[in-house]
């Protein structure tokens, strides 16, 4: 049995409770778990803590103190960087199954970024004075951490600069579709985003205005692209918002 990232996962139980009944074979699918056996995933398992986070609630900020790091058992993150201007920008969207604030794999002390709920979710953690005796210990935690890593940054450096050199309808398109990609269902009007998404959201990953995204979304819903309300996108024509994100 395999882990399967989103399962709603009941946390009614207290946090030792449940990370004591949390069977060790539904994370083996997990990169940071794949080379490992179940008495190892047990271990591991044992120094864990777990929490639920209610949507909206920052879990870690920009800037302060890396004190643990942390799985996603269920739920969406959103990571937000401070500009030097003072704005905040969601750089990345965190799905269940990943690790997330592992600052010393950066090398830091400190949070890189926020990390936010963008769902009601469910996360796993650990003290990071245990980073360094995981990626030593147990084989594969460090290389699949490290791929992780590495693809988010690339994500991260994908989007800076969609921000600095596309034309705004390409990036709000460009940005709905990494969020259909990543977490979008299939329903019976379209490709349903998730989580929970505002056009307040959709403008802090664009770098731009919420009138400019809510003008967008007016267009696109009129000519059947998207069909949106407050916190609900749903992508009707997704051939159509590629072409757009093409332009």
């Amino acid at each position: 049995m395999v882990y399967e990232p989103g399962a709603n996962i009941a946390l009614s139980q207290t946090s030792e409770t449940f990370v004591a009944k949390l069977d060790e074979s539904l994370l083996t699918g997990l990169p940071p778990f794949s080379r490992l056996n179940r008495e190892q995933i047990r271990e591991i398992l044992d120094h864990a803590t777990s929490r639920r986070y209610d949507e909206g609630t920052t879990i870690f900020r920009e800037g302060h103190d890396a004190e643990r790091f942390y799985l996603l058992l269920d739920g969406y993150l959103r990571v937000v960087r401070t500009t030097p201007g003072g704005d905040q920008i969601i750089v990345l969207h965190i799905a269940p199954g990943q690790l997330f604030g592992i600052a010393p794999a950066l090398q830091r002390d400190t949070y890189p970024a926020s990390a936010i709920a963008a769902a009601e979710s469910i996360a796993l953690s650990w003290p990071v004075r245990l980073w360094a005796d995981f990626t030593a210990s147990y084989e594969g935690f460090a290389t699949e951490s490290y791929k992780t890593l590495g693809t988010r940054l690339g994500q991260i450096q994908e989007t800076l600069t969609e921000m600095a050199t596309q034309a705004v309808e390409k990036r709000v398109a460009s940005a709905v579709l990494r969020l259909v990609n990543q977490s979008g269902r299939k329903t019976g009007e379209g490709i349903e985003i998730a989580f929970p998404v505002t056009r307040q959201n959709i403008s802090d990953m664009t770098g731009t205005t919420l009138h400019t995204v809510s003008r967008l979304l007016s267009a696109w819903e009129k000519s059947g692209i998207v069909r949106s309300t407050r916190k609900h996108v749903v992508v009707t024509d997704p051939h159509r918002l590629v072409l757009l994100s093409d332009v």
